[in-house]
């Protein structure tokens, strides 16, 4: 079953690939940038940048370590991984690899980050835990996460609509995970700190989404969202996405809270 969880989130940030990069400017790139300045990389540091995606965190990272420095931007998702090598040409030091980052062989970094991939792990805690392996001995460990109820108001107007273009039951509720009990500043912290970190500190990132029709629905088609949509048919697409901006609409959804947690700590040296 886990199996088949992987799959399908693979198989969702894949189809999202180049919506991923036109929701970029609006919530990735804002996202990862202010996550790279709690991670303040130097220049000259290797770098691991696991689940990146088309690189909102991981080109950042590799303009500040600059040529002398390496940055290694790990995602399972091959046309994520070919949209990042196409916005990074002129960036040498950012070596994009399509890779199981759980399992990711190299070790020694002085910073290891993650920006918004750690609870798409089958495990959250082992995958964890193996990236802070990663981390030199005195190096550091930035991870973000989604804060409680961040994106929630828009996968559930998305639930909504799907069910009722399809005529089909509203999807039930996800199961209980990890996430959910450690989606605020203070169990996050205690996490992190139970995985090996000290000094832990975790900023919060308050962020709002403005909603207009394009980015209501980029949010939707350049995020893992896009996995709900594998399973309507293509010609309903349309109605879906237009009962979705009317359920938006009729509930007065004007801006969407994408507020993220950025914990920080180094590795026991």
């Amino acid at each position: 079953m886990a199996d088949d969880r992987q799959t399908e989130i693979r198989g969702a940030f894949d189809a999202a690939a180049a919506d991923f990069t036109a929701l970029g400017r609006h919530l990735w790139e804002p996202i990862g940038t202010t996550a790279v300045a709690v991670a303040d990389p130097k220049p000259g540091e290797r770098v691991l940048d696991a689940c990146c995606g088309t690189g909102a965190s991981a080109i950042p990272a590799a303009r500040l370590v600059g040529t002398t420095g390496h940055v290694d931007a790990v995602d399972v998702s091959g046309p994520m991984i070919d949209e990042l090598r196409r916005l990074s040409a002129g960036l040498p030091q950012l070596h994009a690899h399509q890779a199981d980052v759980t399992t990711w062989p190299g070790e020694g970094y002085d910073l290891v980050q993650s920006a918004l991939g750690i609870f798409f792990f089958p495990d959250m805690t082992v995958g964890t835990d193996h990236l802070i392996s990663r981390v030199r001995p005195g190096g550091r460990a930035v991870f973000t996460i989604w804060r409680g109820g961040s994106m929630a108001a828009a996968g559930r107007h998305l639930g909504l609509a799907v069910a009722e273009v399809t005529n089909t039951p509203v999807p039930a509720p996800r199961p209980p995970h990890l996430i959910d009990r450690i989606n605020q500043e203070d169990p996050y912290a205690a996490w992190l700190g139970e995985r090996g970190l000290v000094d832990v500190e975790v900023t919060t990132n308050e962020m709002t989404l403005t909603m207009t029709p394009e980015v209501a629905w980029l949010v939707i088609v350049g995020s893992g969202f896009r996995g709900a949509l594998t399973k309507v048919p293509a010609d309903l697409v349309e109605a879906v996405r237009d009962r979705y901006l009317a359920s938006l609409r009729d509930e007065g959804v004007a801006e969407l809270d994408a507020t993220t947690l950025i914990g920080s700590g180094h590795r026991v040296a």
